[in-house]
């Protein structure tokens, strides 16, 4: 048993999902429960994600030796997100932890992480694979240099400095994870989970832990399309919380995008319909493009014509940026230049108008104030 005494008794609640895990998930159960002691008392939630394996028996079995064990089932396999969602919805400890039920993670790591959080150091803990001098399986160089880069790419948009975002371990305040909506079903949970946390302000600490990798063969399952889902979520959670320089950094493929469908429909339009009807059917067009894109992207991720105020800023700013977008596209064309040279002039002096009219009167975003924790501790028996 390690060493590490916590000053007053600790209630710890762990979410384990389990999909296909019949060969590993009672000695991982196991495994968990002897990190308690006297002072830390645990509550243990295996969420069965539709496992076509014997693991449903194995964690009813479980559940039956173990008065700690809690244990959900989904109908339908959904993914460790949305495992995690059902999880974090029936645990009642002070504290809430993760916990993979592959054995990859040493649970008594828990016991360290678990320390800042108790003397009210922390609201959020995650254990770095990176840090850590403790014992690493040496594996997949490619698959540690995505780990890597994903997570330089959420230190940029949250401007933390983590050093391994897509971490299994990582230690809540229940007061916190209550507050946070999960919306990814899979793996993406980690990306958004860092952003939120990050969005909130909250006291985020880091420790190293030991790490077990395990083999494809082995039964991993995290994909290279998981990867790309990463960075789509890293992007979806992030931009709209993110700087000004950064969002427009944003904004300028999607502005891209747009210019594209801009440049492709004038060209097609401007020999039958001239000009005047051209131009205006072209921007409105783009216009369209850029908005599915910036509420996909960038700017409120759920804004959607919510009030008639956005219906008429927005209303505004594309009629405003498309006069100017016709005129100084007439402009051009007087000038001599081509129809092409003259559209791309136009798209170009546009883009900056687009971006501030959208940023800051079509979907401002309020600052986010620092998460205020609560300073009562709750009774581990609740």
């Amino acid at each position: 048993m390690t060493e590490i005494s916590y000053s007053r008794p600790v209630k710890l609640s762990i979410v384990i999902p389990c999909y296909n895990e019949e060969k590993l998930l009672e000695e991982s159960v196991k495994r968990v429960l002897e990190i308690a002691d006297d002072k830390l008392s645990l509550e243990l939630v295996i969420v069965n994600d539709c496992s076509t394996d014997n693991s449903l028996a194995v964690a009813e079995k479980l559940a039956q030796n173990y008065p700690e064990i809690k244990l959900l089932k989904h109908e339908k396999n959904q993914g460790k997100g949305a495992a995690l969602r059902t999880g974090f919805k029936n645990v009642t400890g002070e504290f809430v932890a993760i916990q993979d039920a592959d054995l990859e993670y040493d649970p008594m790591d828990l016991r360290k992480l678990l320390v800042p959080l108790v003397e009210d150091d922390a609201d959020v803990v995650l254990g770095s694979r990176f840090l850590s001098t403790g014992t690493h399986r040496v594996l997949y160089f490619w698959h540690s240099m995505g780990n890597r880069f994903l997570t330089f790419l959420s230190n940029m948009f949250t401007d933390l400095n983590l050093t391994d975002m897509e971490t299994c371990y990582k230690i809540f305040r229940r007061d916190v994870i209550e507050q946070i909506e999960i919306e990814e079903n899979r793996f993406g949970f980690e990306p958004e989970i860092v952003a939120k946390v990050a969005q909130m302000r909250l006291r985020i600490f880091e420790m190293g832990i030991s790490y077990y990798g395990r083999t494809y063969a082995e039964g991993k399952k995290i994909g290279a399309k998981d990867g790309f889902r990463a960075i789509y979520c890293i992007i979806r959670y992030n931009a709209n919380k993110a700087p000004v320089g950064l969002q427009f950094l944003v904004y300028f493929v999607i502005g891209a995008v747009a210019a594209l469908s801009n440049l492709l429909i004038f060209l097609l339009l401007y020999r039958q319909m001239g000009v005047h009807i051209a131009a205006p059917i072209a921007f409105v067009s783009a216009a369209l493009v850029n908005y599915v894109l910036c509420v996909s992207f960038l700017f409120r991720s759920k804004a959607r014509w919510n009030t008639i105020m956005e219906w008429i800023m927005y209303i505004l700013v594309v009629a405003f940026v498309c006069f100017v977008d016709l005129q100084i596209t007439e402009a051009m064309l007087l000038s001599g230049l081509s129809p092409i040279l003259s559209k791309i002039t136009a798209t170009v002096l546009t883009f900056i108008l687009n971006f501030c009219g959208r940023r800051f009167l079509v979907f401002p975003e309020a600052s986010s104030g620092d998460w205020q924790p609560q300073k009562t501790h709750r009774n581990p028996e609740e």
